[in-house]
C-alpha cells in the first residue's frame, strides 16, 4: 500500500503511528515533493470511487485564489479540477491510502485507515 502524506499534517502523522502498530508494510509519498500527475490523481480517484471535488481542501488559500467554491462540479468540470489539484498539490485532501486491492480511502480517522489495513 501507499499513503500520500504531508509531514505536517497530524492526520497523517496518526495514520502512519496507526499503520506502523499494526506492522503494515507500506511506502510514503510526500504528496508536496512528489506531485502526483493528472493521470496518477484520475487512478486515485477511480480507486476511491470519487469526484476530485470532494478531495480538494477548499479552505486552503490557493483554492480561495483559484475561486474553487464557484467552479462547477459536473462531469465537463473535471478535468479542470484534476488539473487543479496537480498544479496546486497542497489542495488534496490527506492522507490518502491506496490498498492492495486496488482500492483507496481518505485515512482522516482511525476508522478509515483501519478499513485500508483490512483490504
Amino acid at each position: 500500500m501507499e499513503i500520500w502524506i504531508n509531514p505536517a499534517c497530524s492526520k497523517c502523522r496518526s495514520a502512519l503511528t496507526l499503520l506502523d502498530a499494526e506492522g503494515a508494510d507500506y511506502t510514503v509519498r510526500r504528496y508536496l515533493e512528489d506531485v502526483p500527475t493528472e493521470d496518477e490523481i484520475r487512478e486515485v480517484l477511480d480507486r476511491l470511487g470519487l469526484e476530485p471535488w470532494d478531495i480538494t481542501r477548499t479552505q486552503e488559500a490557493d483554492a480561495k485564489e483559484l475561486g474553487l467554491k464557484d467552479w462547477p462540479r459536473d462531469a465537463e468540470a473535471r478535468g479542470r479540477w484534476i488539473t487543479a489539484l496537480s498544479q496546486h498539490p497542497k489542495l488534496i485532501q490527506r492522507p490518502i491510502i491506496t490498498a492492495d486491492d486496488g482500492t483507496a480511502v481518505v485515512g482522516r480517522t482511525e476508522e478509515s485507515v483501519r478499513d485500508a489495513l483490512s483490504r
